[in-house]
């Protein structure tokens, strides 16, 4: 009876075979052949790169043109950008013809203002000998009365030099007033001069600026079609072309970055250019440059269709 009481125990051992068998199913998830997987990650794959060519694409669109459309569009860019520039030259140089002028015409007001200022200096050192004479009269009438009163041949005397000294200081004023009363003359020819002078500069200047004004008001809708036009052409030529374009003209003092070939020689820099390099150009199947200065090359071919 004892032995019987110890069956039981195995029974137990079932329960534990099921508590191992519970995490199948995990790996039963697990359990994912390699082919299934690479299957799944060349999908992962293709769907990227399939967004990446979408995204790609309006991006890319430039690149759909050939060698010798964008050669014709850098050139035809080329033209229009040099013409943007002569619009940008001719209307800088007006303003620093206007800005001459008004520095010019400030220069003559003060000196102007100098001599007028100078004139009433002058009047009123004129003014001061002036005084000084009458006070000197005054002082000779007084000498004289004091003459006729004297005691002694001394007193005479001194009394007679202080007229004579008196008599040399009004000759002295009356000297001196001729020579401020003919330098206010020359001051005053001199203010009369410069006034006519800003005069001129000042009708000239109204014209000028009114010249300015008409240019930039005409100037400005042109420069706006050309610069419209220019970002239409822009849109033939890929990113990086534009980039070098932009950099070269930017580096040359005349903004030119493509040129043509004129007699067997670069349009920029005029080093003569091989034979086998003319050849390359002319045959547009790629784009080539000047190896001396950079420029971007084309024949007559391209620049006869453009004009």
């Amino acid at each position: 009876m004892a032995k019987k009481t110890s069956d039981p125990i195995a029974t137990s051992e079932p329960s534990k075979l099921k508590k191992k068998e519970a995490p199948k199913p995990k790996s039963v998830a697990k359990k994912v052949t390699p082919k299934e997987e690479a299957k799944e990650e060349v999908k992962v794959k293709q769907s990227s790169v399939a967004e990446a060519k979408q995204k790609r694409e309006p991006s890319d669109e430039k690149l759909e043109f050939s060698n010798e459309q964008k050669l014709v569009a850098l050139y035809n860019l080329q033209q229009i950008d040099s013409q943007v520039d002569k619009i940008r030259i001719i209307r800088g140089e007006l303003p620093l013809e206007v800005q001459d002028l008004e520095d010019e015409i400030a220069g003559l007001e003060t000196r102007v203002d100098n001599y007028i200022q100078e004139t009433v200096v002058i009047e009123k050192s004129a003014l001061e000998k002036k005084n000084a004479i009458k006070e000197s009269q005054t002082l000779i009438k007084r000498y004289e009365e004091q003459q006729m009163n004297v005691r002694n041949n001394r007193e005479y005397d001194s009394l007679t030099k202080e007229i004579e000294f008196q008599n040399l200081e009004i000759q002295v004023s009356e000297k001196r007033i001729k020579e401020f009363q003919n330098t206010m003359e020359g001051k005053k020819q001199e203010i009369d001069r410069l006034q006519s002078v800003l005069a001129e500069r000042r009708n000239d200047l109204e014209i000028k600026k009114n010249e300015l004004d008409d240019i930039v008001a005409e100037t400005e809708k042109e420069e706006n079609d050309l610069i419209l036009r220019s970002e239409e052409n822009q849109n033939y030529i890929e990113e990086r072309l534009l980039t070098a374009y932009s950099r070269i003209r930017k580096n040359a003092r005349n903004g030119l970055a493509v040129v043509q070939i004129e007699r067997d020689a670069c349009g920029g820099c005029f080093n003569k250019i091989p034979p086998q390099h003319q050849l390359d150009i002319r045959m547009h199947k790629k784009i080539i440059v000047c190896e001396y200065c950079g420029r971007i090359l084309v024949d007559d071919g391209i620049v006869n269709y453009v004009k």
